[in-house]
């Protein structure tokens, strides 16, 4: 028994050394980002056994050209939503110290390094981090509710297509100008 915790205990000492190493002074959360990409990797194994139990596991295979530029839009701008939007704010507000806008109806936030929210702050900030989830709630969607979920997507996609219109009015009034 003394051979199993002194083995453990010599790893550990090992990992937090090679974490030291890579981080070179930084203050990168490296647990925080093992713990995040561990619970990442549980969902969609768990998304994965339930939809095999469902017998629901082929229904991924059947997404079309359409079906991924929905998916595509959708996950862009739900990303977005919920990294940058002011009405969600609340939700990273625990992780998260306002700093101003950063665009049109977009926030700038800086992320809080306090008590292990760095990692979980910077995944939901950043809607290029924040895409990979939602893709895979989004693919996960197709599996158990494909007409809710495309019906969401579409309502996505048409306020991501209206968002560039938007831009490109601005933009095309400020030329006028």
């Amino acid at each position: 028994m003394a051979d199993d915790t002194s083995g453990a205990a010599s790893m550990h000492r090992a990992a937090r050394r090679e974490a030291r190493a890579y981080r070179a002074g930084s203050d990168q959360p490296l647990v925080g980002y093992a713990v995040t990409a561990a619970s990442y990797a549980g969902l969609v194994a768990a998304g994965t056994l339930l939809a095999r139990r469902n017998g629901t596991r082929e229904a991924a295979a059947t997404v079309g050209p359409w079906d991924l530029a929905l998916m595509g839009l959708t996950t862009h701008k739900l990303s977005r939503l919920l990294a940058k939007d002011a009405v969600t704010s609340p939700l990273r507000a625990f992780f998260t110290r306002f700093q101003g806008t950063s665009g049109p109806a977009e926030l700038d936030e800086e992320v809080r390094d306090v008590d292990g929210r760095k990692a979980i702050g910077e995944l939901i900030t950043c809607p290029f981090c924040m895409a990979q989830w939602v893709a895979t709630g989004y693919a996960f969607g197709l599996v158990f509710a494909p007409t809710l979920t495309r019906s969401a997507g579409a309502v996505f996609s048409a306020v991501a297509v209206s968002d560039w219109l938007q831009l490109a009015y601005t933009r095309l009034q400020q030329a006028q100008d």
